[in-house]
């Protein structure tokens, strides 16, 4: 099946030097060689492997074909029910039976399959269309910034200003007559199918791990404005390290080869916790899911990959009614040590928290009810102690021009980061949220967006860490922001700056230092 995002991203990336492709394409080729020395041990799991019908038992009977298990040809146990109402059936939604957001009463997984599968192709093309109409998604990246592990970055701004607009016109207008004239660049990023929503994984982790896709929808952003993947792993226990991914995306394969020497058996238990598949909303064993075929599930380091993120994203579950819940974009786990409270909306006070509730609310959209109807799993205390035991072991990238309070060094930062810094710190008003050495404040702010498009706001919101920041593309919390270049125009609108474009030049260069 053709996907129009890999196309856009095959056109921005033609004007690529063929060094840069060369070293992509080698890192894809030991990617994809990884992969095909270590078959995914999940999918093996839950793969049937068929085999040649050659013993009687084998062969199915014409009872064996027929339609009476359905259960509409069920004989009632009385004939007394003639009589009563609806005699004796259930003619409405039976809840452990009919899929969830069935269009009517015994549906059965495969009307709903072949109805999203049709609606796939237009779904998406939407989505595009209206990616297109905000954004240039042709990828420019800069000549020498890069990803820890040496992705480039892409540059921005990527928005489309209105006709006739221009960022400094834009600065100067009051949010009301941003507002007023329906001006502002950056509205809610929206789920390409806010019914059903849910979890959706970028087409690079689909290729390695095919039991994360979905047969209604794709993921919609080009991959050049996303994280690295494999992304790199740092460890705080073992600093000297460095990054100690060695390349690989970890997986309940590869773990214990990879940290057996690195981590303590609690830390390593809670790894293998946290690669383990449990059902999840879109992926699980009931016609309810969004996968061909039954599936054990998702791991927490499915999103999480390697402890970070590659950007995939779901809604919201901490709000209701379902066109009010808002896109969530997968946040790191790197650092997650240094910080006091979890979650964007419902601010958990401890990582064991985070680790318990995270599966019953981002796994099943907040709803226990799904989760007791598509697997329902009791994590115990030890395990989540060991759960959050491996990952608070997970620590952010090193910034090698930072001291250890989090300024720069002036002897190893150029000019340009060291006036990006001040600004910071001054007038770009980002270390009021942004402290370092964590470079957040362990508090919840509302931007109130509502000020400046015709849309409800969000709300507050948690503080999100920014060291590490150039390796967690794309921004803010549902990731409306795809560059950094993008993030210093939106809050220099949001709060008002008057930043100049040397100054937002300043900025950018600073945080990549973080």
């Amino acid at each position: 099946m053709k996907r129009i995002n890999i196309l856009i991203l095959g056109l921005g990336l033609a004007g690529l030097g063929a060094g840069m492709n060369s070293a992509m394409g080698q890192t894809n080729n030991e990617t994809r060689q990884g992969s095909m020395q270590a078959p995914d041990a999940v999918s093996n799991a839950q793969t049937v492997r068929e085999t040649s019908i050659t013993r009687p038992e084998q062969k199915r009977s014409e009872h064996d074909r027929s339609n009476i298990f359905a259960a509409p040809n069920a004989a009632p146990s009385s004939p007394a029910f003639d009589n009563q109402p609806d005699k004796g059936k259930i003619l409405g939604f039976d809840f452990y039976r009919d899929p969830l957001n069935a269009k009517k009463p015994m549906q059965t997984f495969e009307e709903m399959m072949k109805a999203d599968v049709a609606d796939r192709a237009k779904v998406m093309k939407m989505q595009h269309e209206l990616l297109l109409r905000r954004y240039d998604l042709t990828p420019r990246f800069d000549r020498e910034a890069k990803m820890s592990r040496g992705k480039p970055l892409a540059v921005g701004p990527t928005a489309r200003l209105a006709g006739g607009m221009s960022w400094q016109k834009l600065a100067s207008m009051s949010p009301s007559e941003i507002r007023s004239q329906n001006v502002f660049p950056y509205p809610a990023l929206p789920h390409p199918k806010q019914t059903p929503g849910g979890q959706v994984f970028p087409q690079v982790q689909v290729n390695m791990f095919p039991r994360l896709e979905r047969f209604d929808i794709e993921f919609d952003l080009p991959e050049a404005f996303l994280p690295e993947f494999p992304p790199a792993i740092f460890l705080q226990n073992r600093p000297e390290l460095g990054d100690v991914s060695r390349g690989e995306v970890v997986s309940i394969n590869n773990y214990y080869r990879l940290f057996k020497d690195l981590l303590t058996p609690v830390q390593l238990d809670g790894l293998r916790m946290l690669l383990t598949p449990f059902p999840q909303e879109e992926f699980n064993p009931t016609d309810d899911r969004k996968s061909a075929h039954p599936s054990l599930g998702v791991t927490c380091f499915d999103c999480h990959v390697n402890g970070h993120t590659t950007g995939q994203f779901h809604l919201t579950p901490d709000i209701r009614p379902q066109e009010r819940r808002f896109r969530l974009d997968t946040v790191s786990l790197r650092g997650l040590f240094n910080q006091q409270i979890h979650g964007s909306k419902r601010s958990l006070r401890s990582v064991e928290d985070f680790t318990e509730f995270e599966f019953r609310t981002a796994y099943f959209n907040g709803d226990a009810i799904h989760s007791m109807k598509k697997g329902l799993t009791i994590f115990d205390r030890i395990h989540v102690s060991h759960m959050a035991q491996l990952q608070n072991m997970l620590d952010f990238p090193p910034a090698p021009k930072l001291d250890s309070q989090g300024r720069l060094d002036p002897s190893k930062a150029n000019e340009k980061e060291l006036r990006g810094e001040k600004l910071f710190y001054g007038k770009g008003q980002c270390a009021s949220c942004h402290k370092p050495p964590a470079f957040l404040d362990h508090q919840m702010h509302d931007l109130k967006l509502e000020r400046f498009i015709n849309e409800p706001g969000d709300g507050p919101m948690k503080t999100f860490t920014l060291r590490g920041i150039k390796d967690s593309p794309p921004y803010l919390h549902d990731g409306r922001l795809l560059t950094l270049e993008d993030t210093v125009e939106f809050f220099n609108l949001v709060l008002q700056l008057k930043l100049t474009d040397e100054e937002k030049s300043d900025l950018v260069a600073y945080m990549r230092q973080l």
